[in-house]
């Protein structure tokens, strides 16, 4: 048995879950998601909490088991509490800053780069050179932080670039010169 998928789901108390075939739809404080689950895999609803089962010990119903509680309890977290990720950039002359709802950064190229987020997507600038991406759907925040760290990803040598917040980068060592 999956030790993920073997674990009941807690349902909290402001949160409605409804179950229609192979669909799950999730509606709480933040906003509603819905997610189409596979047929192979069983969700049921018991009470105050959520079950997920498997039809089989097949290798392919094992790991569907475990990602399919996973993904339905990051849903009950993302409409409950939401999620958010922060971005740092380091570098003279780099800032970020916001334009209605699109992002525009100056990481050292001869142009801003405009980043527009998708919807249910949240950017915010607290400060001048940190970037904090929020959201209820955490596929879709992980994946607009990575695109945003993506347009100019640190570089070992001097550290400049976009780092998630307490994200090490290793420092390597420039060019050393050679005594004869």
């Amino acid at each position: 048995m999956s030790r993920v998928g073997k674990n009941p789901i807690p349902i909290p108390e402001n949160v409605e879950v409804t179950i229609k075939g192979n669909e799950i739809d999730i509606k709480g404080s933040k906003g509603k998601l819905s997610w189409e689950f596979t047929p192979e895999i069983g969700v049921v609803q018991q009470e105050k909490e959520i079950v997920v089962t498997r039809q089989s010990d097949n290798k392919t119903h094992r790991a569907l088991h475990g990602l399919t509680r996973a993904l339905i309890a990051n849903m009950i977290e993302g409409v409950t509490n939401g999620f958010k990720k922060t971005l740092e950039i380091t570098g003279v002359g780099y800032s970020a800053e916001m334009k209605g709802k699109s992002l525009w950064l100056k990481v050292g190229y001869s142009h801003p780069v405009l980043i527009a987020p998708p919807e249910g997507i949240i950017l915010t600038v607290p400060k001048n050179l940190t970037v904090t991406v929020s959201g209820i759907n955490k596929q879709q925040v992980g994946q607009m932080a990575a695109k945003i760290r993506a347009v100019a990803p640190p570089e070992p040598y001097k550290g400049k670039g976009i780092r998630y917040q307490g994200e090490y980068v290793r420092r390597k060592a420039g060019k050393k010169v050679g005594v004869k």
